[in-house]
């Protein structure tokens, strides 16, 4: 009977209406995006093209995937956020799985807690992270881009928190079936804890296919850039000289880069439809418990 009523029928109209508005308003400049780097030249220069292509040609993108130095930067991205996303996911779990433990199973666990929760205050700052990277010897490696951004405090705690969610019950029948730790972590804890891991998951998959500055200081060979990295210095700083400039005499800069621009926000819009069912789930449970 609730669900019949006037005034609900009224709320579900204006905030279908209210959503499915906001949802065409975000992803109009996408559109607008896409559809100037499929433009001709001439219209693209004037700002002519609106959400519709006009001289619909796909030259754009021939010439930026005949830029070597793009799809090296590509390539770096996939392999940072591959591999960056499964050392941190690794580590993140490992740290909340301890730390949801009661303070009579990990007797030190305030203080490990209380250790993590600092480092979200205070850092060491650029400088001092700047000196570490280069006396570690990681300048200008993969491991650079990976290793300062790997322990995310923020996702600990999130990940604990939905641990700490789980049936106490579940854990013990399978320490009395004879399951260890690791046992019960990896056959209990991680298939239940889906919706948190796959919301994490992509929070650091975003992160480390964003990131730029990272790349901008511990990266000195072009080839060796991430695709942000890349994209900020050609966008932002409007340097073309890593591109052929045979390939881009009778092309506009402005259509080259719409098209790298959507080539790189691509791959997460793909991801995100695979783990969207999670993603409410993920951040709703557990966020109000310690």
């Amino acid at each position: 009977m609730y669900h019949k009523t006037l005034s609900y029928r009224i709320f579900t109209i204006f905030n279908n209406v209210f959503l499915t508005t906001l949802a065409i308003l975000c992803l109009l400049p996408l559109v607008h995006l896409l559809m100037v780097s499929l433009s001709s030249t001439a219209p693209a220069n004037a700002g002519l093209v609106t959400f519709w292509p006009i001289g619909l040609t796909f030259e754009a993108y021939v010439k930026t995937f005949a830029n070597a130095n793009f799809l090296s930067s590509l390539w770096v991205s996939v392999q940072r956020t591959v591999i960056g996303t499964a050392l941190a996911m690794f580590v993140n779990l490992i740290a909340a799985y301890a730390l949801s433990k009661d303070s009579r199973v990990f007797r030190s666990r305030n203080i490990y807690l209380w250790y993590f929760v600092v480092t979200m205050l205070f850092n060491g700052g650029l400088i001092p992270g700047y000196i570490l990277i280069l006396k570690l010897g990681m300048m200008n490696t993969m491991m650079s881009l990976i290793l300062p951004g790997m322990v995310a405090v923020f996702n600990i705690i999130l990940l604990l928190n939905f641990f700490r969610t789980v049936p106490k019950d579940l854990e013990e029948a399978a320490f009395i079936d004879g399951a260890g730790q690791f046992r019960t972590f990896i056959t209990i804890y991680l298939p239940i804890s889906l919706p948190a891991i796959a919301t994490v998951s992509l929070f650091t998959m975003v992160g480390h296919w964003n990131a730029y500055f990272d790349g901008l200081i511990y990266i000195k060979d072009s080839e060796k850039l991430p695709l942000a990295s890349f994209m900020q210095t050609i966008i932002v700083q409007a340097d073309m000289t890593k591109f052929d400039p045979t390939m881009i005499a009778n092309m506009s800069q402005r259509t080259i880069r719409a098209s790298q621009i959507f080539i790189g926000a691509l791959p997460i819009l793909l991801v995100y439809p695979f783990l969207q069912r999670f993603f409410v789930k993920g951040i709703v449970i557990g966020a109000v418990k310690e």
